[in-house]
């Protein structure tokens, strides 16, 4: 029997208790000396490891175009593990890891140096057990995917076969829209089967994405009201207090748009307005995503449901910050939004009428991610109009990032002799209801690779639909000039308070 046949057999499959270990398997990842491998990548590994869900056996090779030996490789892997690691550091852990640590030099149009790769996998085949199952984690640019998939597919590393796996990792962006999207995707599917192919979105794997769906659920109480006779509408909002210093090389003509909307919020947003799915199958978790996101179009005129902005320098948490202009490596005439907010309906039963408000930015007043479910004010308040002058809008809010939890806005009686109504908000928090920690996103990921679990990665047809939604908007701003400035420290531009304010409404304040 196989190792990919493999089971315990005493284990019991409706046993939740216990978690899901990778089987004997290695990890390629090309472009492993960049940021997200030192400081994600890597660390994530060794906690998966720490965690006991790794095989002993495990592989990491890394491929790059430094002249490194495997001992080198090695000491990068331990600065960044005891520099970004989440759990504890283990000598026995690392040992263990440590031995299956290997090291590929070349660039990827480099022929030998995939022969050379072929090499290192098949000798981690027979020295680590890996038995033939490698995934390739592409932390590459965009344009190298190309390259790299046929370079997979060239040496044979991609080949398909029942006795074991072969999968590619793909970070986003994917594509810069439609056209490209569905050019890139062609080309990966050449190589891979789209059942082997994971996009990375690293938000669907924050521990309170997920418990969206165990929110809406594994609860009564919420889904009578989940719909447009009581949602007034829905902001989601993902903001960063840190600009883009050093960054220009991927961003500069990105956007916040294309690096966020597309991707990210849409997928929340899916995860939000979505119908129960039969199951929890990956399969039927994506059907559902999919109805919404074909349902899904920005509300028009643009020039009034959409904003766009670009920080200017200020002050910000008490230190006097750059503007983007000044930050290095953008041109001085640089159109590129660092804000981005826009309009989106869900033309279904459930949520027609229901505006679906998405923002993001840099350089905002703090880093937080959440989606606030807005609902309708009471259709009478049998009070004083001075009673409540102080009472807002009910609201069930999700933080994603940071302190992680769920809160509830609702009106309740000021102590005291007269009846006035204020907010107050009931909280749950990951860090006090819970003793254990939540992995990091990352950890989640790449196990689910490594146990090919698709539930958390968009498919070819979810990309399509996001780029197809957005396309139309950024086609828009293209014709309508540049960003409005806003200040370093603020909440973004007076576009963006103004497109509210023509519906009458307002942005929450995190």
């Amino acid at each position: 029997m196989t190792s990919r046949h493999w089971r315990n057999p005493l284990r019991d499959d409706r046993d939740k208790r216990l978690p899901r270990i990778a089987g004997p398997s290695g990890l390629v990842i090309f472009g492993v000396t960049g940021d997200l491998s030192r400081k994600k990548l890597m660390p994530a590994i060794y906690d998966l490891a720490n965690r006991k869900l790794l095989p002993p056996g495990f592989a990491l090779t890394g491929f790059a175009r430094r002249d490194w030996a495997d001992q080198d490789f090695s000491k990068v892997v331990y600065e960044a593990v005891r520099e970004h690691s989440r759990t504890p550091f283990r000598e026995e852990v690392w040992r263990q890891l440590s031995e299956g640590l290997r090291f590929v030099s070349g660039s990827f149009d480099d022929d030998q140096a995939f022969d050379d790769l072929v090499t290192t996998v098949a000798d981690l085949d027979r020295v680590r057990g890996t038995g033939g199952n490698h995934a390739f984690y592409l932390s590459v640019p965009p344009s190298a995917f190309p390259t790299v998939c046929r370079q997979l597919a060239r040496s044979g590393l991609s080949a398909q076969n029942p006795e074991q796996w072969r999968r590619v990792v793909i970070e986003k962006p994917f594509g810069h829209d439609l056209e490209s999207a569905q050019e890139l995707n062609k080309i990966v599917n050449e190589v891979f089967p789209e059942e082997s192919v994971f996009r990375i979105d690293h938000y669907l794997g924050k521990e309170t994405v997920q418990n969206i769906l165990a929110l809406r659920f594994a609860n009564q109480l919420f889904e009578p009201l989940w719909n447009a006779h009581y949602v007034d509408h829905v902001q989601i909002t993902m903001a960063e207090d840190i600009g883009l210093g050093g960054r220009a090389g991927y961003y500069d003509g990105i956007g916040a748009a294309r690096d966020v909307i597309q991707n990210h919020l849409l997928q929340l947003l899916a995860l939000t307005a979505m119908e129960e799915p039969v199951s929890f199958h990956p399969r039927a978790l994506r059907t559902e995503k999919i109805k919404v996101l074909a349902a899904t179009k920005p509300w028009e005129p643009f020039s009034e449901t959409t904003a766009r902005g670009q920080y200017t320098g200020g002050w910000q948490g008490g230190q006097l910050v750059p503007g983007l202009l000044e930050e290095g490596g953008f041109a001085s005439d640089s159109t590129t939004e660092t804000y981005a907010a826009m309009t989106m309906q869900v033309n279904t039963r459930r949520w027609a009428g229901v505006p679906f408000y998405l923002r993001t930015g840099k350089r905002l007043g703090r880093r937080v991610t959440e989606i606030a479910i807005v609902f309708k004010r009471a259709p009478h308040l049998p009070f004083d109009s001075t009673s409540t002058d102080e009472l807002g809008e009910n609201a069930l809010v999700i933080r994603v990032q940071p302190d992680e939890g769920v809160t509830m806005r609702f009106g309740s009686k000021v102590p005291g002799t007269s009846m006035q109504i204020r907010d107050v908000t009931m909280d749950f928090g990951y860090g006090h209801a819970f003793t254990e920690d939540s992995p990091e996103a990352y950890e989640r990921l790449l196990l689910d690779v490594l146990l090919g679990e698709p539930s958390l990665f968009p498919v070819n047809e979810e990309v399509e639909l996001s780029w197809q939604i957005l396309d139309p908007v950024l086609r828009y701003w293209e014709k309508e000039g540049g960003p409005e400035p806003y200040r370093a420290g603020s909440w973004g531009p007076e576009s963006a308070d103004r497109m509210m304010a023509r519906t009458g409404r307002h942005w929450r304040r995190p």
